[in-house]
């Protein structure tokens, strides 16, 4: 299982000064030092944290020390002031993922993914464009795990009907599950990950995981990355940032 690093916790703290500290690149840097796989960031048109130009330094930077980077967001978000589009920004950089989520301007965080609408054509549309814009990016779309109380199985042939090339499953009910001692919410995501280990899909994880709950999931098996940002941060506030990428590392690793 790899590991990419989210580094908007980061971008939110410096823009909270209007200055370059702390330095995201520097952050970077020090983190694949410790052997992080990618760098990951997720751009609102607002840039309330990571920006357009933080994404293009950080796309550079991932390719000169040989990792991956996964840009994630809403392939319907178009300039907007600053932002440059998600489209725009994809060109640009030339990630080696793509991770769309259904983010509406407004929310916090993300908390759902995606699910079949009316957006339907205009989705598998985006995507073949976004192939054409960066040939060599691996697409993936955000989803959840559940549908009402069963897992989310629907999802798998909705992916493969849009065309993309893999999914990242949304884990913050898993995670809460987890911290509240329910460990039942398992076996629905080991159902999910096993359908989608059964098609070409490659299977990526996301939303609130932590040194609690991973070794949960490492458990499950199937998973070929893990993207984390928030906790990294809040553990790394307690337990400083070096020690805190190495218990990381660690835990997926071991």
């Amino acid at each position: 299982m790899k590991f990419s690093l989210n580094l908007n916790k980061i971008a939110l703290l410096r823009n909270a000064r209007g200055e370059n500290n702390p330095c995201l690149e520097g952050f970077a840097n020090s983190a694949i030092n410790l052997g992080i796989d990618g760098l990951t960031l997720h751009p609102r048109p607002d840039h309330r944290h990571a920006t357009s130009n933080d994404v293009i330094s950080l796309a550079n930077l991932a390719k000169s020390r040989n990792v991956d980077f996964n840009l994630e967001g809403n392939p319907f978000s178009e300039e907007l002031n600053e932002f440059m589009g998600f489209n725009n920004l994809v060109k640009v950089c030339q990630p080696e993922q793509i991770t769309l989520v259904p983010d509406l301007p407004n929310q916090i965080t993300s908390d759902h993914g995606w699910e079949s609408g009316d957006h339907d054509q205009k989705l598998r549309e985006s995507v073949r464009l976004l192939k054409s814009l960066s040939s060599n990016s691996q697409i993936s779309l955000f989803v959840d795990q559940l549908k009402g109380d069963k897992a989310n199985i629907d999802i798998i042939d909705y992916a493969q009907d849009i065309g993309v090339d893999g999914i990242e499953i949304h884990t913050g009910q898993f995670s809460k599950s987890i911290e509240s001692g329910d460990l039942s919410i398992i076996s629905s995501l080991s159902e999910l990950i096993l359908k989608a280990n059964s098609t070409h899909l490659f299977v990526n994880a996301g939303h609130d995981l932590n040194l609690i709950n991973l070794p949960e999931l490492i458990k499950i098996g199937g998973i070929n990355e893990v993207s984390i940002g928030h906790a990294v941060i809040v553990d790394a506030l307690k337990n400083g940032f070096e020690d805190t990428i190495k218990s990381y590392i660690n835990t997926i690793k071991e």
